[in-house]
């Protein structure tokens, strides 16, 4: 489906835009007391990306234009170089060019918005990232809501994020009006993953009523808990997210080390997606 060229500026921006603030939440507990995952899952709905082409338009649809956090990139729409199914793998493509006089980059973001949405669950991407200064790929939802009440009050989940300069390292963060990078509060953690870019990884969150968990590669390194009094402000992941794909270019945090152009084209290799519900 070919949607309009439109111009988005948010004024709050979704996906972190700093680096990750883990601090001494007590809802963070060691390590240790977060379990492996234990696969009492049932299969929701999924993609493998079989089918050469588009992305299925049934399942994905893209966001479009200039959308947030000062990034360089335009986003296009149903344009097989920015985004095509080819050789078993959803392939996002980041790419110096210069677009409708408003960018001098292109790239695509793929969304299940109004077309599957998430409450609770597995939430599991296989992937190859993009490398190099100024990339900035990521995995994550936000709230279906986001319309009605805004960034970050709908919330967000970032189940993987990276930054090319930055390029052993994987972060996930979460969002909400109380906990967010605007305000220096939002919560998250890293995790060392050797050369990302050359190879698949699995990146997964289960999300149940009372906690987030965040996984590589089924190791966990993240847990957000949600505390006896926290209201939609502190918790508001009890509605219906929606899973976002994207390759930013620059931006407040990818481009803190500028844009290298000699790396371009950069892609990022999505094997499969596949969305669980909790098997009781």
């Amino acid at each position: 489906m070919r949607l309009l060229i439109l111009l988005l500026v948010f004024p709050l921006l979704a996906c972190s835009s700093s680096e990750p603030n883990a601090d001494d939440d007590p809802s963070l507990p060691d390590f240790a007391e977060i379990t492996t995952t234990s696969g009492d899952w049932t299969l929701s709905w999924s993609d493998e990306f079989e089918t050469p082409g588009l992305p299925n338009e049934a399942l994905w649809n893209y966001e479009n234009g200039k959308i947030r956090n000062n990034e360089a990139q335009f986003y296009t729409t149903s344009r097989r170089d920015n985004a095509r199914v080819e050789d078993g793998d959803l392939i996002i493509t980041a790419r110096k060019e210069s677009w409708l006089g408003q960018a001098d980059y292109t790239s695509a973001s793929v969304t299940t918005r109004n077309r599957n949405h998430m409450t609770y669950g597995r939430i599991e991407i296989r992937a190859q990232l993009p490398t190099g200064n100024g990339m900035w790929p990521a995995l994550w939802m936000l709230g279906e809501n986001i319309s009605e009440v805004g960034w970050p009050l709908c919330g967000e989940i970032d189940i993987m994020e990276y930054v090319g300069f930055d390029p052993n390292t994987i972060h996930a963060n979460i969002h909400t009006r109380a906990f967010n990078h605007t305000q220096g509060t939002n919560k998250g953690d890293k995790i060392t993953v050797s050369r990302p870019f050359d190879g698949y990884h699995v990146y997964a969150v289960e999300w149940f009523e009372d906690r987030i968990d965040f996984y590589v590669d089924d190791e966990p390194y993240f847990r957000f808990t949600k505390q006896a009094d926290y209201g939609v402000e502190e918790w508001p992941f009890d509605a219906p997210h929606y899973l976002i794909m994207n390759i930013a270019v620059g931006g407040s945090w990818g481009g803190q080390q500028g844009i290298d152009d000699s790396i371009f084209p950069q892609e990022m290799r999505i094997d499969y997606v596949r969305v669980y519900d909790a098997a009781d």
